[in-house]
């Protein structure tokens, strides 16, 4: 029995032994389980990607739009300095006080402010050459617009023109702001006026184009006139020559030569004609009767 037990034992151990060194011997080239990552490492990389990205675009960006201003400002205005908002920023800003200490010694010659006339009628034509301005843009527009299309032109001048409509814009919006800054709701109301006072120096510029034609105009048509009437002149003219040459022809003795005969016998034919000639006959008739 003893030896039975042994032996069964002996046969555990060794089974027990095989199993220890083929399990060593199996998970031997597996690397241990790592452990797991927190939530914030696997947020770090994306977060990092997208913060690059992000910081590359704006980079880029900013340095585009710095480079397209320092070009645009580079670019020749389109319209010369305005010299109506010039004169009326001056005298806006201009302080008495300053002049009177400029003056020195001068204390009898006191400036005072400048009045809100003036001012206005500064503004008026400040808001004049604005509306020129304008309509000069509204015409230049489509005509640029279609070259630049058809390629004519290059885009500097179109950066230009869309650069003078920005300006336009800010400079009707200071115009209005200081419009109702005098009387209110005149800002409504200023370029109106300044409209109509355009329409009116056209009108007056077209009559002075027509003013200086005028001479030109009146010796043209004195020299047209004389010409159409020495014209029907001659046409009168030709119209009574003919009625006095018929007459004239009918008038004159028509003679008739005849031909192979050795006399000229020439036949007179009285002007009466044959209604004549037959009275004379019948005369003759009435004579040799009695």
């Amino acid at each position: 029995m003893d030896n039975g037990t042994n032996s069964s034992s002996n046969s555990f151990n060794s089974s027990s032994d095989s199993f220890n060194s083929s399990s060593n011997g199996t998970f031997e080239g597996v690397p241990p389980p790592q452990p797991t990552k927190s939530f914030w490492t696997n947020l770090l990389l994306p977060a990092l990607y997208l913060i690059i990205v992000a910081a590359s675009l704006y980079t880029f960006s900013s340095t585009y739009r710095k480079r397209q201003l320092a070009k645009t400002a580079k670019l020749e205005p389109w319209f010369p300095p305005h010299r109506q908002r010039d004169i009326y920023l001056s005298l806006l800003h201009l302080d008495p006080s300053e002049q009177a200490s400029a003056g020195g010694g001068d204390s009898e010659k006191k400036l005072s402010r400048v009045p809100d006339s003036v001012l206005k009628a500064a503004l008026l034509q400040r808001a004049l050459e604005d509306i020129k301005r304008i309509v000069q843009l509204r015409q230049a527009k489509p005509a640029l617009q279609t070259l630049l299309q058809r390629g004519s032109v290059g885009d500097e001048l179109w950066q230009r023109l869309l650069r003078a409509e920005q300006e336009m814009e800010a400079e009707v919006k200071d115009v209005v702001n200081e419009a109702n800054a005098f009387a209110p709701e005149w800002g409504q109301v200023i370029f109106q006026s300044a409209n109509e006072m355009n329409q009116n120096l056209l009108i007056k510029q077209r009559m002075a184009e027509i003013q200086e034609t005028l001479e030109a105009e009146k010796a043209w048509w004195d020299k047209k006139r004389a010409g159409i009437q020495s014209d029907f002149m001659k046409e009168l003219e030709e119209a009574d020559g003919k009625p006095a040459e018929a007459e004239k022809a009918a008038t004159a003795p028509v003679i008739n030569k005849k031909s192979g005969s050795s006399d000229d016998d020439a036949v007179i034919v009285e002007a009466g004609g044959p209604a004549q000639a037959q009275g004379g006959s019948g005369k003759g008739k009435k004579k040799g009767k009695k």
